[in-house]
């Protein structure tokens, strides 16, 4: 699984125009799960995101969890994490998982999320989606669950 993380202030979805979810201050993640992945990525990865310590303590330095500050987390998947441009112009996809597969994973993740106490909204799966955020910091991460 590859994960871009980004803190947020805020952080919405919309979907044809319809506000599918949102969330206040916390974390934006965007999902893209791999042909190779199984159910303990989405475990590791959960796991290692909601303890990431990249927001500020009282003295300005990224020592605080989404935990720790009571945030949230929006979970959007998005294949074109696994994009391949290392040949021509036009990504490759084929390290992205197959639909089926890349939906079971990323609710796998979303339910990781939430049995760490974690308040979660989301994106639709395989919806083409609008995501608008407001990134704090700026603090952007990319983790990987191999």
């Amino acid at each position: 699984m590859r994960a871009v993380v980004q803190r947020v202030t805020s952080c919405s979805v919309k979907v044809a125009n319809e506000l599918v979810g949102q969330i206040g201050p916390g974390l934006l993640v965007l999902l893209g799960v791999s042909v190779t992945d199984k159910a303990e990525d989405a475990g590791y990865l959960a796991e290692k995101i909601v303890h990431l310590r990249i927001f500020e303590d009282e003295q300005g330095r990224l020592n605080r969890s989404l935990l720790d500050v009571g945030g949230s987390m929006m979970i959007v998947s998005q294949f074109t994490l696994l994009g391949n441009c290392r040949k021509g112009r036009r990504p490759s996809f084929g390290d992205a998982a197959a639909p089926d597969k890349a939906e079971e994973l990323y609710q796998r993740f979303v339910q990781e999320v939430k049995t760490r106490g974690v308040s979660v909204a989301t994106g639709r799966f395989q919806a083409k989606m609008s995501v608008s955020l407001v990134n704090e910091g700026p603090v952007t991460l990319i983790l990987e669950s191999v």
